[in-house]
């Protein structure tokens, strides 16, 4: 199971250390803390948790741009159907959708709470995984 430290998961959400441990002491955001006394949060409760503060950009530019962008986040959600999958990433205020085969799905690891990087083009998002 993956489990990512205070800033690790302030990062991934767009906020401060301070933020998540607040959200941690109100009990909004379900943490533990490790054998060296540091907070951390599970995968899953970390996706789950971005998604129901997940926000639609608000985006006030007419400009277009054609730049690629790459953009990490964690996997909240996994649809598969037959031979095909949609994966959702939260990244910060950014909700990213894929849709791959379910064979890439699985070779990729991706599962709600793992940390993955939304590369987007003009006609693409590609998804990518690191070892940890």
């Amino acid at each position: 199971m993956t489990h990512f430290r205070v800033t690790e998961a302030a990062a991934l959400l767009g906020v401060s250390d301070d933020t998540v441990r607040r959200w941690i002491d109100a009990d909004r955001l379900p943490a533990v803390r490790d054998g060296a006394g540091r907070w951390s949060v599970q995968g899953r409760d970390l996706a789950e948790f971005a998604r129901d503060q997940a926000s639609p950009p608000q985006v006030h530019s007419t400009v277009t741009t054609s730049a690629t962008n790459r953009m990490p986040g964690l996997v909240t959600r996994v649809a598969r159907d037959g031979l095909m999958a949609e994966v959702e990433i939260q990244a910060g205020p950014f909700r990213v959708v894929s849709v791959m085969t379910a064979a890439a799905v699985d070779a990729l690891g991706l599962e709600p709470g793992v940390l993955a990087v939304a590369s987007v083009t003009a006609h693409d998002v590609i998804v990518e995984t690191t070892t940890r």
